[in-house]
């Protein structure tokens, strides 16, 4: 997923980014609110944690600027009130979740792909598909129960191709999921990305199929 996390704490912050980016995830850290909101109005995430407490603009007005332009992003907030009516607020603000700090990563990655399921229209971290699986808690891919060897970055392009079954994404878009500002890929390199994946995934029900001019699409193939 490419996320976004808000927040001005400095240690904290370098420890959830070493987390997300270990799991395959591409992140870009904002530490002010003001700055967040504005890359927000310009810029597509899959998901955004956001902490409350920020210098220039709070993380509820950056999440009620995101909701009042219709930007249904999913939104994790990230903060250290525990209070009822702290919760309340953030969640009747647009929050999708809710964590306290100090919280457990390994539960933060687990919210992360709840929201990353309900995203895509899936109940399961397991898509199967004939004799493939995915697992995305694992990130690892079988077909026939055998482990496909699968590169990091390609496990995150495959991941971007689940999500949007049936759906063309440009190279621009491909690109901007799998790469944090701080990277400059080329095209090239993400063609190159979608030919070494699809030539793992052969004779397996999932297709990446490539419109010249357009970008890619996945989908399953139902042919026996």
């Amino acid at each position: 997923m490419r996320m976004l996390l808000v927040e001005d704490n400095d240690e904290l912050a370098e420890t959830i980014l070493d987390r997300l980016r270990g799991e395959g995830h591409s992140v870009d850290r904002e530490s002010n609110g003001e700055e967040a909101n504005d890359l927000l109005r310009f810029s597509s995430f899959d998901l955004v944690l956001l902490d409350i407490n920020l210098p220039g603009r709070s993380g509820y007005e950056v999440l009620r600027s995101m909701r009042s332009r219709g930007d249904a992003t999913p939104v994790i907030v990230l903060t250290a009130r525990s209070e009822i009516d702290d919760r309340v607020v953030g969640l009747d603000a647009g929050a999708d979740d809710y964590m306290v700090k100090p919280f457990d990563f390994r539960e933060l990655s687990a919210r992360c792909r709840v929201l990353a399921r309900r995203r895509a229209g899936a109940s399961s971290n397991v898509f199967a598909a004939g004799p493939f699986r995915f697992d995305r808690a694992a990130k690892q891919a079988h077909v026939d129960g055998v482990l496909l060897e699968l590169r990091a970055r390609e496990v995150q392009l495959l991941e971007i191709m689940l999500d949007n079954l049936g759906r063309m994404l440009t190279k621009e878009e491909v690109a901007d999921k799998l790469y944090t500002f701080e990277e400059t890929p080329s095209l090239n390199a993400v063609e190159q990305l979608v030919t070494r994946l699809r030539r793992k995934l052969g004779g397996t029900p999932l297709v990446i199929k490539t419109a010249r001019g357009l970008g890619y699409m996945a989908y399953v193939s139902d042919d026996d």
